[in-house]
């Protein structure tokens, strides 16, 4: 079981698997006031930074859930880098349909609907490991602008325009599934590039040791394409965030 090769390629430099920064996670963290001891569960977790971060800022525990063999890996050596290793559990399988043995006060699935089907059936996954009154967390990206054409809404790596709302939208359909917003951090310009380009270089390094890798020619055409897709697609139109729910 692991993610397609691609991404343990492009992204096995990175701490952080979406647009937000370190600061950005700090920013959350403090935003939901968790007091010592609260437990949170994170399926497609990655790397493990925010529950390692938050278990030395804040003293919680935790368990995260990811496809990728090399993340999980990377997650358990962080989570011994900074003396955190026994509030943590990392957990190398498939996030879709994980459900916690024990309730827990934060749910998040930050960057990975995917897993439920869309935010929706992520939501209800989640719900399903939740104690009473705790909070949900959700990332999800929304459109800055929308895009002209159907075209580039695919160069924004979406299906259709459709695929994603615009942020004010997005807000009221959590509000339609029975949901309070009780606080958002938003990723900035900034995060996207630190997310985006960093996996430019880890490309071109990989292909430099790897030229005869049966992956070399996927690589290479995406090292060439990713820097003008980025900047004419993503870059303008689509935004990220984390959003914290509570149930009504």
């Amino acid at each position: 079981m692991d993610i397609p090769r691609i991404f343990n390629i492009s992204e096995s430099a990175h701490r952080i698997h979406n647009p937000f920064t370190p600061e950005k996670f700090a920013v959350l963290g403090a935003a939901l006031r968790m007091k010592p001891g609260t437990s949170v569960l994170d399926l497609g977790s990655g790397s493990g930074e925010m529950l390692c971060t938050w278990a030395r800022d804040h003293g919680i525990t935790g368990t995260g859930v990811d496809m990728s063999r090399l993340f999980t890996e990377q997650a358990q050596c962080r989570a011994v880098e900074l003396g955190v290793a026994q509030q943590l559990r990392f957990v190398h399988g498939d996030a879709a349909g994980y459900i916690s043995d024990k309730k827990v006060g934060v749910a998040a699935c930050v960057g990975a609907t995917w897993i439920g089907g869309g935010v929706a059936g992520t939501i209800g996954l989640l719900e399903q490991s939740l104690l009473s009154g705790g909070i949900i967390l959700i990332g999800e990206p929304f459109w800055r602008q929308l895009p002209p054409t159907e075209e580039v809404a695919k160069g924004c790596l979406a299906n259709t325009v459709s695929d994603f709302l615009s942020l004010p939208k997005l807000l009221a359909s959590f509000g339609h599934m029975g949901y309070d917003v009780v606080e958002m951090v938003l990723a900035d310009q900034d995060g996207w590039d630190r997310y985006e380009a960093a996996k430019w270089l880890t490309m071109r390094k990989w292909l430099d040791a790897n030229p005869d890798d049966e992956l070399a020619g996927e690589v290479r055409a995406q090292l060439t394409s990713e820097p003008e897709r980025y900047a004419s697609c993503t870059r303008e139109y689509v935004g990220w965030g984390v959003f914290a729910l509570m149930g009504r």
